[in-house]
């Protein structure tokens, strides 16, 4: 990941960072390897890696990095290459990871919206239970409805950033 050395990087500054940003990603439910892994794919400087760079940089097992990087691609925060000729695949985070993050849970929070019908009609509409479940469903109803105009935000903003170099 880091073969070339920079002389203005500090690589132990750099595993420190690493660290501190997945404790931060754990604890909004990304499990452990995955945030650690890509923690470490944000500070390299192409953005990508192998699982052996993965499992090196991290000086974790390469098994360790499969799971992980599964995890990862599901999700939407990294993406796998492979270059014509390679065998080996690489991880990469993109540009646009975080929208196509929220893309997909876009998609999430409507499948969610449904099953809360569902679980509506089970409980009867005058229970406590459906109280919890209507509140549960308002609060998705407006984060879909509010999503497409935050990801429009995002893109006129990442264009003035783009702009500015």
């Amino acid at each position: 990941m880091q073969r070339k050395i920079d002389r203005g990087r500090d690589e132990e500054a750099v595993r420190r960072f690493v660290e501190r940003l997945a404790l931060d990603l754990v604890a909004t439910g990304i499990p452990r390897m995955p945030a650690r892994i890509y923690a470490a794919l944000l500070v390299a400087d192409e953005g990508r890696g192998t699982a052996a760079d993965l499992a090196e940089f991290l000086r974790v097992s390469p098994a360790a990095v499969s799971g992980a990087v599964r995890y990862l691609t599901q999700v939407a925060l990294i993406t796998r290459e492979r270059e014509p000729g390679a065998r080996r695949d690489h991880y990469r985070v993109t540009a646009d990871q975080w929208y196509q993050a929220i893309l997909q849970q876009d998609a999430l929070i409507t499948q969610w919206e449904r099953t809360l019908r569902e679980g509506l009609e089970a409980v009867g509409e005058d229970s406590q239970a459906a109280a919890r479940l209507r509140e549960t469903w308002e609060f998705l109803q407006l984060m879909r409805e509010e999503i497409p105009i935050l990801l429009e935000k995002w893109q006129a903003r990442l264009a003035a950033l783009r702009a500015r170099g």
